[in-house]
């Protein structure tokens, strides 16, 4: 029988966990049809879910459906909870995309597609709520063509039309010439179009009467292939969570046998292995490559892990933009800490911090309805009741020209000297490093331990101490001691260079504030329109021109982006000046240079050269002790020639 993994994906409201409750029970893995609004959704087991309504965390669930075994993880809707959803994401063989036939392609459908290509997920659709009066199957398919791929095509079970035949060749050049000249498309090449995204399933119902439901089930059947796993074991962490008292590893199997009492992870023995269905789980002797488990009280694990012969995961690409400072009241404040930092457990992208300097806890948060959930859940399973102060922009920053930083550092009896180029990257391309330099001026050894030190912390920006980003940096050059060097030396030499390289950037002006932008859909009445644009231009946001056209109800949308720190309040204005009618959606679009990077700077006082585990400074030896040298100072003093030249700087910029 084949094995496939499907992940279930939609939009907040599109109908997802219906879905889901309508392929279990359609397939016999349940008796009663669950139903969100009711609470009794079968994934939907947490108490928190069924007071919400929402899916907020993910779930796996079993079922058999003519020749497949399916194991399904049912993910979170809300934006808000997006790095759940892209967590699963990576052990997924196949995603459900769900669409409303109502709303289309919605916003977070958008940020849900680009992650599906990101991680190159195959992709079925199934487009839901088909009853609705203002449904449209051929106007959905048309806009999943324009704003995903020509590829989307309409499935109808196991039978493809002649169209779609036609339709699902053309999205090859090879398979629609062999076509042209056979007349005939093997169902074979079909799947291999599909697992390849080339070709994605659009299938049409509705999930509450189990309309399409079958013939979603029988396609899903048909066209999907299993994976070829390698014999030697390999898994990948993929959440973390807490039952009572036991730590949960959720792991997927990517080759080989896991078998209890299995060592991992150094000396660490498999001690159960549960395979979930819903809230209940039985316990397996061992899982096989393909299959979803759960192993619990591992430690040191965190999502996106790889185990045995599998690779670590990519970075992520959802990342809040809030910050919120903890009001513990009258808690123990290292309570509130311990506590936070078993949620970030399960969930990395809180990123809690604690400033021992201030005394005080920060988390970083995607939007309000995550801090409302966070509360609760601090509430309900901990008994703790926390304020959160007012939420601050999560900035970055950048730099606009290159530059070759250099750090020293020679206390007595230690040395070490790095050059490191900084260049600019294009936007969104994070911090990459590389070496290029002789082995003859600095050894494989010291050079391995520049890059390793590069990537051992954040690097931090000079204008506010936010993190550094769209940077690459190079190791050009440096000098190592034969008697004195030790790996310390290049650390503190390295962390320097870098922290003097921005130094001299922000002294030329070429060091950039980042900001995060939302992606905004507002729905308002025409008469509204022009205090709606006013607002916008206000925010210092930009929009599309609207195309003039209204809802039935007399509604206009206009689209386009703002910044984060002007409009993530806009919604109660909204709610205000339509009477509770306009509806505003934004979604992060990722970061731009900042509308207002002076002021944001001035406000913030920050002093690099006060931050001391981030000093640009250098420490040089004379007379047998060292001594510090400011930033500024340390070019003239420098050990090792520059590699690059100010003209050879210029032409690189």
């Amino acid at each position: 029988m084949k094995h496939i993994v499907a992940g279930i994906v939609a939009h907040v409201d599109a109908g997802k966990t219906t879905l889901s409750e309508a392929l279990l029970y359609q397939s016999g893995a349940v008796r009663q049809l669950g139903r969100v609004d009711n609470g009794d959704a079968f994934l939907d087991p947490d108490d928190l879910e069924k007071q919400r309504g929402i899916t907020i965390f993910s779930h796996q669930a079993s079922l058999t459906y003519e020749n497949l075994q399916l194991t399904l993880l049912d993910t979170p809707g809300h934006v808000d909870f997006a790095s759940q959803t892209e967590q699963v994401l990576s052990v997924l063989d196949y995603a459900i995309l769900v669409v409303s036939a109502t709303d289309g392609i919605q916003g977070y459908t958008r940020t849900l597609w680009r992650l599906l290509e990101h991680y190159q997920v195959p992709t079925v659709v199934f487009v839901n709520k088909m009853d609705a009066v203002t449904a449209d199957r051929d106007r959905v398919l048309s806009q999943l063509q324009t704003t995903f791929s020509p590829g989307c095509i309409a499935f109808e079970g196991t039978n493809l039309s002649a169209e779609a035949t036609e339709n699902v060749a053309m999205q090859d050049d090879d398979v629609l010439a062999d076509y042209l000249e056979t007349g005939e498309l093997a169902d074979k090449t079909v799947r291999q179009l599909i697992h390849q995204r080339q070709v994605f399933p659009c299938f049409f119902g509705v999930a509450l009467k189990l309309d399409g439901v079958d013939d979603f089930l029988s396609g899903l059947s048909y066209w999907t292939q299993e994976n070829n796993y390698p014999d030697e074991f390999g898994a990948k962490v993929f959440k973390i969570s807490h039952d009572q008292d036991e730590r949960l590893t959720w792991v997927r199997l990517t080759g080989g046998v896991l078998a209890n009492k299995d060592v991992i992870l150094g000396e660490q023995k498999v001690n159960q292995l549960r395979v979930y269905n819903g809230s209940k789980f039985t316990v397996h002797p061992q899982v096989v490559a393909g299959e979803v488990c759960a192993i619990p009280n591992l430690t040191d694990t965190h999502p996106g892990q790889g185990l045995g012969q599998q690779a670590a995961g990519r970075t992520p690409e959802i990342q809040p933009v809030l910050t919120y400072t903890v009001d513990p009241g009258d808690n123990d404040i290292h309570r509130c800490l311990t506590v936070l930092q078993e949620l970030e457990d399960e969930d990395p992208q809180l990123h809690v911090t604690w400033s021992n300097q201030l005394q005080e806890i920060r988390v970083q948060i995607m939007g309000s309805v995550q801090l409302e959930i966070l509360q609760q859940l601090l509430r309900d399973r901990f008994h703790l009741t926390l304020g959160f102060g007012a939420g601050s922009i999560l900035y970055k920053e950048t730099i606009t020209q290159p530059v070759e930083g250099v750090g020293h550092f020679e206390p007595l009896r230690h040395y070490a000297e790095v050059h490191l180029l900084l260049e600019p990257t294009p936007r969104g391309s994070g911090l990459t490093f590389a070496a290029d330099c002789s082995l003859e001026v600095l050894g494989k050894n010291w050079q391995h331990q520049v890059l390793t030190n590069l990537r051992a912390k954040e690097q931090l920006g000079v204008l506010v101490g936010a993190p550094l980003t769209d940077v690459k940096i190079t190791l050009v050059t440096g000098r190592a001691s034969i008697v004195h060097s030790v790996g310390g030396d290049f650390r503190e030499a390295t962390w320097r260079a870098v922290r003097q390289g921005l130094m001299m950037l922000r002294q030329k002006q070429a060091c950039q504030l980042l900001e995060p932008w939302y992606q905004f859909r507002l729905e308002i009445g025409q008469d509204q329109v022009g205090r709606a644009m006013n607002d916008i231009q206000r925010m210092h946001g930009q929009f599309d021109t609207p195309d003039g056209t209204t809802s039935a109800d007399g509604m206009v949308v206009l689209t386009g982006t703002a910044p984060v720190a002007e409009m993530q309040d806009y919604t109660q204005e909204v709610q205000a000046y339509t009477h509770g009618k306009g509806q505003l959606e934004c979604l992060v679009d990722g970061y731009r240079p900042c509308h207002n990077q002076a002021e944001i700077v001035a406000a913030q006082d920050y002093a690099p050269v006060a931050d001391l585990p981030n000093t640009p400074d250098s420490v040089f030896c004379a007379h047998g002790a060292g001594y510090p040298v400011p930033w500024d100072e340390v070019p003239g003093m420098a050990h090792v020639d520059y590699a690059y030249s100010p003209a050879a700087l210029r032409s690189l910029g």
